[in-house]
């Protein structure tokens, strides 16, 4: 019911007059979790991107107005950082980053913790058991939610050998991290029919994927994945909501996102 009122509030927000918006979400009932890892020099992407992050001065100084300006353009690879996947990313009729309703990036959260069984084996994958288990505690996953996996593996950044596994340029064929496993996808994709697959290491498939079974059963139905995110240790399993809005960039199979949490105090 909590993460209910959460969505209303903020839908309501969105809509309401300037002079009364502010009385539809009250900031100091919630802490604010920044999931997003910054975006510099120092991002970790997938082995084989040709091109990484770079950031050029246009810009810099008093101008002979007397005023400080300052200006940039950046660039970079559309799938580093913590960055959403569009579903075309791994499907050719999947909806673009432009296309996604804002839907199903607002929503509530399920957070499903992984982190002990990863230390154990960097290949772990989610499996049925495992969302069963979450079930069993925290109440079934309801449709329309962003669930988010955590392995830990934000600790890591932005060391990408120990992030990835490997950081040997140009092959991505000796990764090792977890992540999700197709059969547990397949459950909340196509039964819980959540809204986004969220989680913090580089990849919604384990490192040591060559199929990516994951990425193609999650974007057969235009689900989403979030990669890269960070903090999840500081949510709860169930209660908060996610705000995960993209570059809303035409054509696009991915791009940077800034997610946050909203957490009931």
């Amino acid at each position: 019911m909590r993460s209910i009122t959460l969505t209303l509030m903020l839908g309501l927000a969105a809509v309401l007059p300037a002079a009364v918006r502010a009385q539809a979400v009250d900031p100091g009932r919630y802490r604010m979790v920044d999931l997003t890892h910054t975006l510099d020099s120092t991002t970790v992407y997938w082995p084989t991107s040709p091109v990484g992050f770079s950031l050029d001065r246009l810009a810099y100084g008093v101008t002979p107005g007397g005023w400080f300006y300052s200006a940039n353009a950046f660039a970079t690879a559309e799938h580093g950082g913590t960055h959403l996947d569009a579903p075309i990313h791994f499907d050719s009729t999947g909806w673009t980053m432009a296309e996604i309703p804002v839907t199903q990036l607002i929503a509530p959260a399920a957070v499903i913790d992984i982190a002990r069984a990863a230390a154990a084996d960097v290949d772990y994958r989610l499996t049925v058991g495992d969302v069963e288990a979450y079930e069993r505690e925290h109440g079934r996953i309801r449709p329309g939610t962003i669930v988010l996996l955590r392995t830990g593996w934000s600790a890591r950044w932005p060391d990408a050998k120990r992030y990835l596994g490997d950081d040997t340029p140009g092959d991505a064929s000796h990764l090792h991290f977890p992540s999700y496993g197709p059969e547990a996808v397949r459950l909340l994709v196509n039964e819980r029919r959540v809204a986004a697959l969220g989680v913090d290491v580089a990849s919604i498939d384990i490192g040591a994927s060559t199929t990516f079974m994951v990425h193609r059963i999650a974007a057969a139905k235009n689900v989403p994945g979030l990669e890269n995110l960070t903090n999840l240790d500081a949510l709860p399993a169930s209660g908060a909501l996610v705000i995960a809005l993209p570059v809303k960039l035409g054509g696009g199979s991915g791009g940077p996102v800034r997610a946050v949490a909203l957490v009931p105090r």
